[in-house]
């Protein structure tokens, strides 16, 4: 071999090095560049962080806040008042199976249970102030009657079956 083919040679492997060195060095920043990223979420888990973290009301505050306030109880009442409870029925014995039976068998709250000691004063002041303590709720010194039972979505026919209902079984 000649010296210029070994100067060549020599400046060929110099070259080659220094080019493995690039490559390396810029597989090495890749790699710290890389573990710099976070790491891809899984969409579920996010969908149920937010469903764990979300706020569970609003803040209404000033006139604003009163106007949506009252837009919403509207709203509220509204959907309430387009469902009829228990399929519409007026069948007062499902209605009381139902939903009053809770308080009016166990005595809750001073509901009066199904007897004639805990319903005379209230039979004598009439059918009408029956209805509308049941219908609009009452508060008493012996407990508290919510309206319409606790269920919006009775209907005051559905109250007064319910009222005749449990008049006419009283023990």
């Amino acid at each position: 071999m000649r010296n210029y083919d070994l100067e060549f040679l020599k400046k060929f492997s110099l070259v080659i090095g220094f080019l493995m060195l690039v490559t390396l060095g810029l597989m090495a920043g890749a790699y710290y560049v890389h573990l710099q990223l976070p790491p891809e979420v899984n969409p579920i888990a996010a969908k149920k962080t937010q469903a764990r973290i979300a706020p569970a009301g609003a803040v209404y505050a000033g006139s604003t806040g009163a106007a949506a306030q009252a837009a919403a109880k509207a709203a509220a009442a509204a959907q309430a008042a387009s469902q009829v409870a228990y399929g519409g029925t007026t069948d007062g014995s499902v209605i009381f199976g139902q939903l009053c039976t809770g308080c009016h068998t166990s005595g809750a709250g001073g509901a009066p249970t199904l007897d004639q000691a805990h319903w005379g004063a209230r039979i004598a002041q009439g059918k009408d102030t029956l209805y509308k303590h049941a219908i609009e709720g009452f508060t008493g010194s012996a407990g508290v009657m919510p309206a319409k039972g606790g269920n919006p979505a009775l209907t005051e026919e559905q109250v007064k079956a319910t009222v005749d209902w449990m008049v006419s079984n009283l023990k």
